[in-house]
């Protein structure tokens, strides 16, 4: 499938890097884009009956602003993946510490990309 574990491992960093961008790129859009079983037939947003507009604007943006520093937290991650597999030899095993590293940034990735959703 790839020529070598660094290559996959590569791979998978860039993969989790484009989630990442995705999903910033998706918490900029209109609740009505990412929904659109809340948007009433003239194209407006239905606003949520159970909350008050101002809490509501509150939580969406304490969601933004998780999402941001999660996204902080997966580039951080990801560089240093990347500084770790351009250190090793491509003649060795790659490390399980690597190998978790790549689990713990596609688990934020995934974090990131549910809450980006709504």
């Amino acid at each position: 499938m790839y020529g070598t574990r660094r290559e996959a491992l590569k791979w998978v960093a860039g993969a989790a890097g484009m989630v990442s961008v995705g999903a910033w790129l998706a918490s900029g859009q209109d609740a009505s884009q990412r929904n659109p079983s809340r948007t009433s037939p003239s194209g407006d947003a239905t606003p949520d009956a159970t909350l008050d507009p101002k809490r509501a604007k509150a939580i969406l943006e304490q969601n933004q602003k998780d999402i941001k520093k999660d996204i902080e937290k997966l580039f951080q991650l990801a560089s240093e993946l990347k500084e770790q597999v351009e250190k090793t030899d491509a003649t060795t095993v790659l490390s399980v510490a690597m190998v978790r590293k790549t689990e713990e940034i596609e688990k934020l990735a995934h974090s990131i990309r549910d809450r980006a959703k709504g």
